[in-house]
């Protein structure tokens, strides 16, 4: 079996945020031994001096015994950051097209 096809056959479950040139892709997956895992994938889209696109990804692997101290140091981390820095987005000053990028999370759920 290929490993694409493999890939492909232990995803179970997905979801996707799309914000600005970033998108973010939650993968539920199942092992061979039939547990499920989360793999979370940064894509950052770049373009080539010719203007060709690349993708630059970066993946984490995270088993369910971990679920709860990452889930408690996520919340932390993002209280602090909230507290200290507010929910404006300072990169708004230096990126000129921030203000045109928009920020949707797609679902395979009808609504």
């Amino acid at each position: 079996m290929s490993d694409y096809r493999e890939r492909q056959e232990n995803e179970i479950f997905t979801k996707v945020l799309k914000a600005g040139r970033r998108t973010y892709f939650f993968d539920v997956r199942e092992t061979k031994a039939g547990d499920y895992y989360l793999t979370i994938t940064e894509s950052k889209k770049n373009f080539g001096e010719n203007g060709e696109a690349t993708f630059e990804k970066h993946k984490i692997y995270l088993y369910k015994e971990d679920f709860k101290n990452f889930m408690e140091l996520f919340q932390e981390s993002t209280e602090f950051i909230i507290s200290e820095k507010g929910e404006d987005v300072i990169s708004e000053k230096h990126d000129k097209d921030f203000k045109t990028r928009t920020f949707t999370i797609e679902s395979d759920e009808e609504v």
